[in-house]
């Protein structure tokens, strides 16, 4: 029996020993502390990546939003052009970031293009066209034209482009358009506007 006491402490003594010394080894703490660490950081890293992707793409839609105002204005786009070249001159512009799809130039599915002239420089439209009263309710394209107008006619150029948001964390916060059946917003949508006055040509 007193061996067996002996055989016990003995025993709880190893127990408590490897313990300590497991508590003591820093071998692998680096890798633990990584593991721990890596999912939260690497969400966050795609998620600054993927706001400055979108915040490069909203200036590249401005910049080819002006590019093509500028022929409009200049007469070197004029009511000759069809809008489907029209449309897709304005995708060549976009393409180094902001894809088309093979069929965006006759069925828009991310790309929207507005081109009007109107009597009046107080004409111009100045809200986001929605589907209904909403913020975030999706765009109403239908009364969306592509009339680049005369030599000294006013004219508005818009453009809408859908971007898809990838990052999980990102989404509630730059998401402002909402697709068709779906009860949240999905998607951000880039806007860029120009108007003018065509010069006399």
């Amino acid at each position: 029996m007193e061996k067996s006491a002996k055989t016990s402490t003995a025993s709880r003594r190893a127990s408590l020993q490897l313990f300590r010394s497991l508590l003591g080894d820093r071998r692998g703490a680096t890798a633990i502390e990584f593991a721990i660490l890596a999912l939260p950081f690497f969400i966050v890293v795609f998620a600054s990546i993927e706001t400055f992707v979108a915040f490069a793409g909203e200036q590249l839609l401005a910049n080819a939003t002006d590019t093509m105002a500028r022929k409009i204005r200049t007469g070197e786009i004029t009511k000759d052009m069809s809008e489907a070249e029209f449309r897709q001159a304005f995708c060549d512009e976009i393409a180094i970031l902001l894809t088309c799809s093979a069929t965006e130039v006759d069925e828009p599915a991310k790309l929207y293009l507005d081109v009007r002239q109107v009597a009046d420089p107080s004409q111009f439209p100045a809200a986001v066209p929605r589907v209904d009263a909403s913020d975030t309710s999706d765009l109403d394209t239908s009364g969306f034209q592509f009339a680049p107008g005369a030599g000294k006619e006013f004219t508005m150029v818009r453009a809408y482009y859908r971007w898809q948001v990838i990052t999980d964390l990102v989404r509630p916060y730059v998401t402002n358009l909402r697709s068709a059946g779906s009860s949240m917003p999905n998607d951000y949508l880039m806007v860029a506007t120009a108007t003018f006055r065509n010069e006399d040509y």
